[in-house]
């Protein structure tokens, strides 16, 4: 998504492919955020920024920035041949799709497991079940992060491949299977307009209420 907004120099500390065709991609924090929040990326500072969630924790001195290369786009291509020193025009972070002490669903699919991982670097994981949907089993990134903590709260759902402890289907399959989802916790869901809208229907057939579901979509 393009958005013109207030823009500010950083320099790269590093960038990682940590699966064919995603990085994460850091820089010195620069500004205090709230876990969940989304700031703006461009290559020039007269460009249209593009929104990404931050991937870090809000007392990380680091902010990182997970992405998977657009081939048709401008940006993405051009951000993976960054390194250490190279420059960037960042905005402040903004949003409201932010963590919350307390029981809760986390479901993302793909790179939008970005703002769990904030939520989770932040220490919200009391009471919270984190859902990963992806096609093949390089896709869950941060796995060993989540796994150390989290546990049995954890669940891999992998559509093309199979895997020991990693479900065998979509996420929809999944929560479609599920005996009970509380009505009472809340549902954080992350990813493509596709998943959202496809997890938001199933929820409320189960019973969710809507004010208990809050979704960012990545475009």
């Amino acid at each position: 998504m393009k958005t013109k907004l207030e823009l500010q120099k950083v320099k790269v500390l590093r960038q990682r492919e940590i699966a064919p065709g995603v990085f994460v991609l850091s820089f010195p924090r620069p500004w205090d955020f709230i876990a969940g929040q989304v700031i703006g990326l461009s290559a020039r500072e007269t460009d249209d920024a593009r929104l990404y969630s931050i991937a870090s924790g809000e007392l990380d001195d680091e902010v990182d920035i997970l992405y998977n290369i657009n081939p048709t786009g401008k940006l993405t291509p051009w951000m993976s041949r960054l390194n250490t020193a190279d420059s960037l025009w960042v905005s402040k972070p903004f949003g409201s799709f932010t963590g919350k002490a307390g029981a809760a669903w986390w479901i993302a699919s793909g790179t939008g497991i970005a703002p769990f991982r904030a939520m989770f670097r932040t220490g919200l994981t009391a009471g919270k079940k984190l859902l990963h949907g992806g096609r093949t089993l390089d896709t869950f990134y941060f796995e060993d992060e989540f796994l150390q903590t989290l546990n049995g709260s954890y669940v891999r759902c992998c559509s093309r491949e199979e895997a020991e402890n990693v479900y065998n289907g979509r996420l929809t399959k999944y929560l479609t299977e599920c005996e009970t989802l509380p009505p009472d916790e809340l549902y954080y869901l992350c990813g493509s307009a596709e998943m959202v809208v496809e997890v938001r229907d199933i929820l409320i057939a189960r019973g969710i209420p809507f004010d208990n579901i809050i979704s960012e979509i990545y475009f």
